[in-house]
């Protein structure tokens, strides 16, 4: 017969740890007694910012974004370049843009990519916004940055045909050799990628 080792409010806290991406059980009980053992210093705190959150977080009404303000932080930055958009898949990807410092752009998340598969259609994703914003006369660029994979590839192709009336360059990101990587570790399908997106030295 198995043994409660804490009262329910413990094995709660546990319990919806073990929701987090990358946390297990085994994990999940480690963070957990963590937190309890760092109250003052971890918990607490922790525990009024998710509070904030709950209280203060939005969509941005313009790109998808998520931010404690409507428009988000990055529609409304001036420093901003209005004439190019970023169009990626989920906000993780637009958070992972801005750590790169790669680009100082516009965003637009679609909330994911089509798949007929999982039920995900055009009207499931905030393409139609984007359409409406491409054709703005300011924009002059729309940056697809989606994932290598058929999905993304499809996404991006459906973005592609229907702006095609619109008078701004479509461009995505370049596919291949990542940095610092080794010709011999990498798989055939980026090889070809990088050689079909080769560029002059």
């Amino acid at each position: 017969m198995p043994t409660v080792a804490a009262g329910p409010e413990i094995e709660r806290l546990i319990q919806l740890l073990a929701r987090l991406p990358g946390l297990g059980p085994r994990s999940a009980r480690r963070a957990a007694l963590f937190l309890i053992k760092k109250r003052e210093l971890v918990m607490a705190p922790l525990a009024a910012a998710l509070q904030t959150a709950i209280e203060k977080i939005a969509v941005c009404g313009i790109c998808g974004n998520i931010d404690t303000q409507n428009p988000c932080a990055v529609c409304t930055d001036p420093r901003r370049d209005a004439s190019a958009i970023v169009v990626v898949a989920d906000v993780a990807d637009l958070w992972a843009l801005e750590r790169a410092h790669a680009i100082n752009a516009r965003y637009h998340v679609l909330g994911g990519t089509l798949s007929p598969l999982d039920g995900v259609g055009p009207d499931n994703l905030t393409i139609d916004g984007l359409i409406k914003r491409a054709h703005d006369p300011s924009v002059h660029e729309i940056i697809l940055a989606l994932n290598a994979t058929v999905d993304g590839q499809s996404t991006a192709h459906y973005i592609t045909d229907l702006l095609h009336d619109a008078n701004v360059k479509v461009t995505r990101l370049a596919h291949g050799v990542p940095v610092g990587g080794e010709l011999d570790y990498l798989d055939e399908g980026t090889l070809a990628a990088a050689i079909r997106s080769r560029t002059p030295f």
